[in-house]
Parts: C-alpha cells; sequence; structure tokens
C-alpha cells in the first residue's frame, strides 16, 4: 500500500454554525450544501473543488471537552496552502486580520512561508505557501532551520 495523498479532515467542533462561517467566509471554503444531519447529527462539508469533499465538521455542543495546551498527543496543526506568492500570504493574512481572527505565529521554513491561526475550538492551522524556486524534494529545504517570518 502506498497513501497517494490526504484525502479529507473531520473536525468536531461546539457549535456548526459557528464553525461553518469560519471556515466558509473566512477561510473561503466552498460549503458542498446547507448544513444537514446524519443519523440526527448536525454536520457540514466543505471542498476546495480538488475532491469531493475535504472537510468534514460534526457538532458535538457546547459541553464538548477542550481541546488540551500544551504538548499533548494527537493533532497538532493541520496546512492550508493559499497560493504561490509571499503576496497571496500577505493578501490572506490581511483577510484573517480584518475577520478579528487571531495570529499566533508566522514562519519561514525555507521550503514554505507560514501564518498561523486558531479556528473557533482552538483547532491550529497554518495557511501557507510554497516558496518559488525551492526544491521541496531536497531534504535540506523541508528539515531547514525554522526562522521568523516577516510579511
Amino acid at each position: 500500500m502506498e497513501v497517494k495523498e490526504l484525502g479529507h479532515l473531520v473536525l468536531y467542533v461546539r457549535n456548526l454554525e459557528r464553525s461553518s462561517a469560519f471556515y466558509r467566509d473566512i477561510l473561503g471554503w466552498r460549503q458542498i450544501e446547507p448544513a444537514g444531519a446524519l443519523a440526527g447529527i448536525p454536520m457540514a462539508a466543505f471542498t476546495s473543488g480538488r475532491t469531493h469533499h475535504e472537510l468534514l465538521l460534526i457538532e458535538v455542543g457546547p459541553d464538548a471537552q477542550p481541546q488540551p495546551k500544551g504538548r499533548r498527543v494527537g493533532l497538532y496543526h493541520f496546512g492550508l496552502k493559499i497560493g504561490t506568492s509571499d503576496d497571496e500570504l500577505r493578501e490572506g493574512l490581511d483577510r484573517i486580520r480584518s475577520a478579528g481572527v487571531e495570529v499566533v505565529g508566522m514562519s519561514d521554513h525555507t521550503a514554505t512561508h507560514s501564518v498561523y491561526i486558531l479556528d473557533p475550538d482552538d483547532n491550529e492551522i497554518e495557511l501557507y505557501i510554497d516558496v518559488p524556486g525551492v526544491d521541496w524534494r531536497d531534504p535540506a529545504a523541508v528539515l531547514a532551520p525554522v526562522r521568523p517570518l516577516a510579511l
């Protein structure tokens, strides 16, 4: 067996309407259809157009346990490629800041330039661009020391 690509991501969320608005209206995902329910569980699906769905949100309600802080086992963050230039990354940064989304980090990874944010349920998201001219197949570029990014 060989993994060909990451297919989709499923997130539990406290409030489906709030999270759907974040992923649809701020990050620009296309919602496949209005939110619905499967077996009585509220959910919404989103796509960038690459495949049938890349993100599925499942509502678990306001009493769900929060994400633990600090070092822990499990998901650290997921990355969303938003372009191929720093200008596109700046546009994304302006959009999320104007929507009141807090930026929790910015990094130059040599192969990528990244802005880190939190969704309404504190899932960390990396918004990134592949740096033109850098060969991401070169381990030295991918594993280069992380530097601060100034946009």
